[in-house]
């Protein structure tokens, strides 16, 4: 797994030129929230909401001993880039179909969606990325005693996914005479995996590796699909894209990314 390692273009000057208008749910008034500038606002006072689906290890997780509850890559960098933007992380567990789809950022219910989402033409039409922050590939996991060598090896065969993820796409597309069954979550994936009600899981690589701490369980093969995940916010809320992407090159140059990358991703 290899880390992107080209710069992400420094737009805090700009970001600080635009001001984006309150924003709020219907059900929950809008406040304003200026950022260090004064310029920039959220959806909450002084602070940064940001929706994810938890639990997708190692990329977020729940975590009872952390001050946010939440703990993973994608948290932490999320965290980061608020304190560099001057506000406080909030984090709202959400589910992935509505977060993919734009729902709960055009809505208003949390400013960025920071939920390992792979930016694809499909999603563009509804959300606004930033600029990719990490590579990834597809994987298929199984029981270590399993016949299933290969994706090749699927025809009948009973094969969990994760819903409106290019996981499911991935597996559709290839996976030839699989059953798929599509899950919400790598949260209910994971136990019918262990159950036996699926005889396989094809999804991202880093949350099949965490998989593999139980010994029981195998990585078969890896599809480089070329995947790149982003983080998302309601579409054309181009001043708070600017700020993320502005704090994301910060905490490149400043050493903050890779001492989080290198946190979950290094090979010892």
């Amino acid at each position: 797994m290899s880390k992107i390692r080209v710069p992400l273009t420094a737009l805090l000057a700009a970001a600080a030129a635009i001001t984006l208008s309150a924003c709020g749910s219907s059900s929950t008034p809008s406040s304003e929230t200026p950022s260090a500038d004064a310029e920039l606002t959220t959806i909450a006072s002084g602070k940064l909401t940001v929706c994810s689906d938890v639990p997708y290890a190692p990329f977020e997780d729940f975590d009872e001993g952390s001050e946010l509850g939440y703990t993973g890559f994608d948290i932490e960098i999320m965290n980061a880039v608020a304190e560099n933007l001057d506000l406080e992380l909030v984090v709202k567990d959400q589910g992935f179909d509505g977060i993919q789809s734009g729902i709960v950022l055009n809505s208003k219910q949390c400013d960025v969606a920071a939920s390992a989402i792979t930016i694809t033409d499909e999603r563009k039409a509804n959300l606004d990325f930033t600029d990719a922050y990490y590579d990834s590939e597809q994987s298929l996991l199984v029981a270590v005693d399993s016949d299933i060598k290969s994706i090749d090896d699927l025809d009948g065969v009973k094969v969990g996914v994760q819903k409106a993820t290019t996981g499911e796409s991935y597996a559709t597309e290839n996976a030839k005479g699989a059953e798929i069954v599509a899950f919400p979550s790598d949260a209910e994936m994971w136990p019918a995996l262990q159950a036996g009600q699926v005889d396989a899981l094809l999804q991202d690589l880093p949350v099949n590796i965490e998989h593999t701490k139980d010994s029981g369980y195998t990585i078969v093969e890896q599809y480089d699909t070329g995947e790149q995940y982003g983080f998302a916010v309601g579409k054309g809320n181009t001043a708070l894209l600017e700020a993320v992407n502005g704090a994301l090159s910060a905490i490149r140059e400043d050493g903050s990314y890779d001492t989080i990358y290198d946190s979950y991703f290094a090979v010892n």
